[in-house]
């Protein structure tokens, strides 16, 4: 794989006469990116946003998907592609045994090094049951990026008690995301009680007048509490990958001052 430290382990191996200047070259070859074809895959992503590139799956055929999955395992450890089918997911598994495939999340996903660091500090919470395909794909993607994300599901604004249940769980947060449809109300009500960041994501749950989640987007993007952000509707892999980045910095920033911050 292709790590800031592999490429120091090939510098190194070159400056000490242990591998040919042609053999580093061609290990690099692929470096930047690969054009397989169906897609050209970018190899450097990693090294630019500490993880590699994720595979949106759909209107792929299963056999581009194997392919460009297979591609990149070879390169990383992890692998992650979202909104894939069954089908998508059988004919991955034939190029890479190992794979693995969450039905409600309807996300593929590889994980090769099961034993690196699980940061705490990041919490999804749901509105309600018929969010957690949503929800799931958000957990998901902060799992495969070494984060242990806390769950508190079912506690949307109707019935508020239950959501203040979990109230000094949510404030020990670095950053939570909030998954809601029908008005969409919830993150401006977790907003309101944290002083950490909320992601918002609106959902296509709800009757006619809920307009396939237009209406919790615009009702999220209309908070009037302060730390809100909203991701697009449905989108729970870019809110993951959002809360991620978030706690990572903390986490990092905690450990080059010494101290201790909530996600340690």
């Amino acid at each position: 794989m292709f790590t800031e430290q592999r490429i120091r382990d090939l510098l190194d191996q070159v400056a000490q006469g242990k591998m040919a200047i042609d053999g580093a070259v061609d290990a690099l070859r692929h470096l930047p990116f690969e054009d397989v074809g169906c897609a050209t895959l970018d190899h450097h992503r990693q090294l630019r946003d500490g993880f590699g590139e994720v595979v949106y799956c759909s209107g792929k055929t299963p056999q581009q998907v194997a392919e460009i999955v297979s591609r990149l395992a070879e390169s990383s450890p992890r692998v992650l592609g979202t909104r894939a089918t069954p089908s998508q997911f059988a004919a991955a598994q034939v190029e890479v045994p190992d794979l693995q495939y969450h039905e409600t999340a309807r996300a593929l996903w590889l994980d090769r090094s099961p034993r690196q660091p699980r940061h705490e500090g990041t919490i999804v919470v749901s509105a309600g049951t018929s969010d957690q395909p949503v929800t799931e794909e958000a957990a998901l993607t902060l799992e495969v990026m070494g984060h242990a994300p806390r769950h508190i599901t079912d506690v949307g604004v109707a019935g508020l008690h239950r959501l203040l249940h979990h109230v000094d769980a949510l404030q020990s947060a670095n950053v939570i995301v909030v998954v809601a449809g029908m008005e969409g109300a919830l993150p401006s009500v977790v907003a309101g009680l944290v002083g950490a960041p909320v992601i918002a994501v609106p959902t296509s749950v709800g009757y006619g007048a809920s307009f396939g989640g237009l209406t919790a987007l615009m009702g999220m993007l209309s908070s009037c509490s302060s730390g809100v952000t909203v991701v697009n509707i449905d989108n729970g892999f870019g809110a993951g990958y959002t809360a991620a980045m978030i706690n990572q910095k903390i986490v990092d920033a905690g450990a080059r001052t010494g101290g201790a911050s909530r996600g340690s």
